[in-house]
């Protein structure tokens, strides 16, 4: 894993969403699916997991049983002719995700996800899904991230996807070009003695898992995601004892419920991607107004946060 290599992926981003509209243009990735069937699993670990818990609220929205499982658990979904298997790894060797897809192998439609066509995961699989995110030279999971999301959404329907991609492509190339207007502060507001906490809503909770596993992984800082309605009930106490600091993502109706306790006990929260009362300072980008851009975008406000944690640790 590398810090300059971190930030050379996150540089890529614009340059990868554009070639993945382009391939999207060219049809539906996940053509020769089963006309019907009873439920989807998706096993995953890690962002893998992440991504998944957005596209199995939207299919349950729908009304497609769907739900996204710890790979790593040792009873799951049970296989069958009517259940599909979605295994998402983006290397492609994912132990648990591999343990967890031989229950289906065979018995279930198994669709791969994966940013390495021909690995372990895509063997005796029904579908292949390419990420085609490009080498993470950095060793960080960023790009498959933000791919396996949109490649999910042309899954759950109803999104003009490669639309989407363009939009989502455009805001992050604004958000990389402008870092020298809102990054240095942001480093500085989040720089505390007690980690980073991330807060979304649900429909976007992977921004929130995400962005706390990009502290974790790179400059290795506590760090720890919750849902925004989900925080009055779990991480409201840790305002009353620590020098509490968040990135929230706005768009939750239990916003203001948050930041009532947030402005009553002086905690500092960064948002991202839109305004409330009490913050200490907001980053905007193109398009945040769409909350499926900012599904795929937002998560780029922490790596470029966590990148600078990094670099200052190898220093």
């Amino acid at each position: 894993m590398d810090a300059e290599r971190f930030v050379t992926d996150l540089e890529a981003k614009p340059e990868a969403l554009g070639r993945l509209a382009g391939l999207l243009d060219g049809g539906d990735p996940f053509d020769g699916l089963p006309d019907a069937c009873d439920r989807i699993v998706f096993l995953g670990m890690g962002s893998s997991r992440y991504a998944a818990g957005v596209a199995a609220q939207r299919l349950r929205a729908a009304g497609v049983d769907a739900v996204a499982e710890h790979a790593s658990a040792s009873a799951g979904t049970l296989p069958g002719p009517r259940t599909v298997a979605v295994a998402i790894s983006a290397s492609g060797g994912s132990r648990e995700t591999l343990d967890a897809l031989s229950r289906h192998i065979g018995r279930s439609f198994v669709v791969a996800m994966t940013n390495r066509p021909g690995s372990a995961v895509t063997e005796g699989a029904d579908l292949v899904v390419p990420m085609t995110a490009g080498e993470e030279a950095g060793g960080v999971a960023c790009r498959t991230f933000q791919h396996t999301l949109a490649l999910l959404l042309a899954m759950t329907g109803k999104v003009d996807v490669p639309a989407l991609v363009r939009r989502a492509a455009e805001a992050t190339a604004d958000l990389l070009d402008r870092r020298r207007d809102w990054l240095a502060e942001a480093v500085r507001l989040l720089d505390g003695p007690h980690g980073v906490y991330t807060i979304a809503p649900a429909e976007r909770l992977s921004s929130a898992e995400q962005s706390a596993l990009m502290f974790r992984e790179g400059p290795r800082r506590q760090a720890d995601a919750c849902e925004t309605g989900d925080w009055a009930h779990v991480d409201v106490y840790l305002t009353k004892t620590y020098d509490y600091r968040a990135i929230m993502f706005p768009g939750s109706r239990y916003d203001e419920q948050a930041m009532e306790w947030i402005r009553e006990r002086g905690s500092t929260v960064l948002t991202v991607g839109g305004d409330l009362e009490g913050q200490a300072a907001s980053v905007r980008y193109l398009h945040d107004d769409d909350p499926d851009v900012a599904l795929l975008t937002e998560p780029l406000v922490a790596e470029l946060v966590a990148a600078a944690y990094w670099r200052s640790a190898q220093a």
